[in-house]
């Protein structure tokens, strides 16, 4: 075998990894040299070495001896620091290029779908070009890159008159246009709405940024669309098959019109490995699994598709064992291209044609393999899979419709209730509904086209290539080998369950993490941060001011006094619904006309041991714990000062609301000082850890409310104690601790 120099893109990918270990194994007199971009502090050449520790070299260093394949990482791939966007000079005496870069989202927004699958292929070729070399190219494209059509599709150039350079102009340009419109005062004015809805508990900041976030959410969204309507509209499934077919394009006009030599491999649907590196080798989860595993967990009872369609998946080494075969082949398989092919070649590495899977066959063969082997569900038991009836996109688009409005009508009778352990666990089960219910819709949009296509894929020319092997060549590549149940049930569906249970492990740990107790490290330069009410006490600023009226007036004025403040409570509500401060400042006006020496004198009475004694035992547990760890105690609160003397030997530091006092003791109603609550919690905290020196990174926060989310973001360790539901939804959405007291 002569030593080559090959040039490989996407080297990090699903298919590119397969490809380099492939090359590495089978082509040892050859040097590699593999495009990578940088990710944070790890380099292109961390990224391929960290490839070593991946499954997808396992077998080969069980053979080898690691040593041995970490020489051949060493010495024989030449890493090129970049990527398609920012191409660095190419190597010289390159004998092949291998493309297999690209997004493969389906659903991307229409810019960086053509900026990606367009124009990193224009900058490719035309590096190419500059260089002077002639290469042959070998360019990974999809078997579904002829768009939406019937019968059978040919291993030939494309036929359509779409400008691909019109196209990517349209799709930059898309983006500035939707950028525009997302901050016209219209839209602008109902995204503030939403987020003040949201977040105006966490403070101004917080509805800014979620006005922010909203924006920029319409915008991705709106040009997933573009994405999605342009596809259609030029007959293509979705925005991928439309840009791997301008990709097609690019590299016919720029390479193989130009007299030099591209051959297009097409496959269809890439899953597991049959053989190499090892059988049922995936990383991560690829087109069909997610349908798949939806279905297993018994969320996808139904999915709009035709049943006697043929659904084409081909492992992923056949796609490797191709691409090798190309390598290796010095001519082409029919004979030197006609002028009307220019140079270029296709072969559709395809199952449907040869040996046809039926989507009736697919499911049936899956449900067959989770009856046997069903799931666990949230509660350990075992996972009933659903008998599909094949419905039409009709029906299913209406069920789908019909559960999301009852959906969203539960969750707005939940988000009306108090906050409780049920009224969490409600909030919690509609939350997963809601979730599976979107990932039922994203299936139903993306892989519509997959389930219910009538085309069939010719493989005449990859069978010809086949031919070329010799007998008992170790990578052949004929879809008639492959016995699709034994596939399924012995070789792929074990692979992506036990990729399913490295996930569902990875999220019992979080979960574990998040409602169990954790050990606390001495750190003298920690926080320990609490809230008062509803967190350290069970208590809240409305009951507080019951108890001083109890405990200063005599009995016969209880119930005035008491029926003043239930007279506002309408308002208390929509004020803490709004912002905490305005609760505070419209419980503590009640306060005016006390002398500060009278409260000084019930807290130093029964009021304060009632204080005392309603700390919730596992707060106190806590912060004992804290306190032996060496950590600096905080407690920070919207209760007036006099009212938590009771608990300051408790804390290292304790800020209370202060109340404005005449010259003659009296409080006047007012507040001293704006209370410090959401972002101005946030803010002097950051301001106290700086002037101690202590570090918020290794400190921990404890709160109950939505409120205290502005704060309890800044430290290490975030922890929301019996939370309301704004709250309880955002710790389940960051996976902070939740504990229920």
């Amino acid at each position: 075998m002569t030593p080559s120099r090959i040039l490989l893109t996407g080297a990090t990918g699903f298919l590119g990894q397969a490809v380099l270990q492939a090359l590495l194994e089978s082509r040892p007199e050859d040097t590699v040299t593999v495009l990578v971009r940088p990710r944070g502090t790890q380099t292109g050449r961390d990224r391929v070495e960290r490839l070593l520790t991946r499954p997808v070299f396992a077998d080969w260093i069980a053979r080898a001896g690691e040593d041995a394949v970490a020489e051949a990482l060493r010495s024989r791939v030449e890493v090129l620091e970049g990527d398609l966007s920012a191409l660095p000079p190419l190597p010289e005496s390159v004998g092949t290029v291998i493309h297999s870069a690209s997004s493969v989202s389906f659903d991307a927004p229409i810019d960086e779908a053509f900026e990606t699958n367009v124009g990193g292929v224009e900058n490719l070729y035309r590096a190419l070009l500059e260089t002077g070399q002639d290469p042959h190219v070998i360019h990974v494209s999809t078997a579904y890159v002829g768009g939406i059509s019937k019968g059978v599709a040919l291993e030939r150039r494309l036929t359509h008159t779409v400008d691909h350079r019109a196209e990517h102009t349209a799709a930059k340009l898309a983006r500035e246009r939707v950028e525009a419109e997302s901050r016209t005062p219209e839209n602008l004015r109902a995204f503030l709405r939403s987020a003040r809805a949201q977040s105006s508990r966490m403070g101004p900041k917080a509805v800014a940024a979620a006005a922010e976030a909203a924006r920029q959410k319409h915008v991705e969204d709106r040009l997933v669309d573009f994405g999605r309507t342009r596809a259609e509209s030029l007959g293509w499934t979705d925005v991928y098959t439309l840009t791997k077919a301008m990709a097609e394009r690019v590299a016919e006009e720029e390479w193989a019109e130009t007299g030099h030599r591209v051959s297009f491999v097409r496959p269809s649907i890439i899953e597991s490995a049959l053989r190499h590196p090892r059988p049922g080798w995936i990383d991560g989860f690829k087109v069909a699994d997610p349908l798949i595993m939806a279905y297993a967990n018994g969320s996808l009872s139904e999915f709009p598709g035709h049943a006697d369609s043929v659904l084409d998946i081909i492992p992923v080494d056949f796609v490797v064992n191709v691409i090798l075969a190309l390598v290796d082949r010095d001519r082409p398989v029919r004979g030197e291209p006609t002028t009307a092919e220019a140079g270029a070649e296709y072969f559709h590495v395809v199952s449907g044609t040869s040996n046809p899977l039926p989507f009736h066959h697919m499911v049936s063969t899956v449900r067959e393999y989770f009856l046997d082997r069903p799931l666990p569900d949230p509660d350990g038991q075992p996972t009933e899979v659903p008998e599909w009836s094949f419905p039409n996109s009709e029906l299913i688009e209406q069920r789908i419709r019909l559960k999301e409005l009852s959906t969203r009508a539960g969750r707005s009778i939940v988000d009306r209730l108090p906050s409780s352990r049920r009224t969490r666990q409600w909030a919690a089960r509609l939350g997963r509904i809601d979730s599976g219910l979107r990932s039922l819709r994203q299936f139903a949009d993306l892989y519509r086209a997959y389930t219910k296509t009538e085309m069939v894929f010719d493989d005449a020319a990859t069978r010809a290539l086949q031919a070329q092997l010799p007998p008992g060549h170790p990578r052949r590549f004929d879809v008639t080998e492959i016995d699709w149940e034994r596939y399924f049930k012995d070789i792929h569906l074990p692979a992506v369950t036990e990729l399913t249970r490295s996930y569902a492990r990875k999220r019992s740990r979080t979960s574990a993490r998040q409602t169990g107790p954790s050990p606390i490290a001495p750190a003298p330069d920690a926080l320990a941060v609490f809230d008062l009410d509803g967190t350290v006490i069970s208590t809240n600023i409305v009951r507080q001011y019951a108890s001083v009226v109890r405990a200063t007036q005599p009995p016969h004025r209880w119930p005035a006094a008491l029926a003043g403040i239930a007279g506002i409570v309408p308002g208390l509500l929509r004020a803490e619904s709004r912002d905490r401060s305005e609760l505070i400042r419209m419980v503590n006006r009640r306060y005016r006309g006390y002398r500060i020496e009278q409260l000084r004198e019930v807290i130093a009475g029964g009021l304060g041991e009632r204080i005392r004694s309603s700390i919730r035992p596992q707060a106190r547990t806590l912060i004992d714990e804290h306190r032996a760890a060496g950590h600096r105690t905080v407690l920070v609160t919207g209760a007036l000062e006099v009212l938590v003397e009771p608990l300051a030997d408790l804390f290292d530091e304790v800020v209370a609301t202060r109340m404005d006092v005449t010259d003659s003791g009296v409080l006047s109603g007012y507040l001293a000082t704006p209370p410090l609550v959401d972002e101005a919690r946030a803010n002097w905290l950051r301001k106290y850890a700086s002037g101690i020196g202590a570090d918020l990174g290794k400190s921990t926060g404890y709160g109950d409310s939505l409120a205290d989310a502005a704060w309890l973001e800044l430290v290490g360790e975030p922890i929301a104690v019996t939370p309301d539901l704004g709250l309880y939804g955002l710790a389940l959405k960051r996976r902070w601790k939740v504990l229920e007291w």
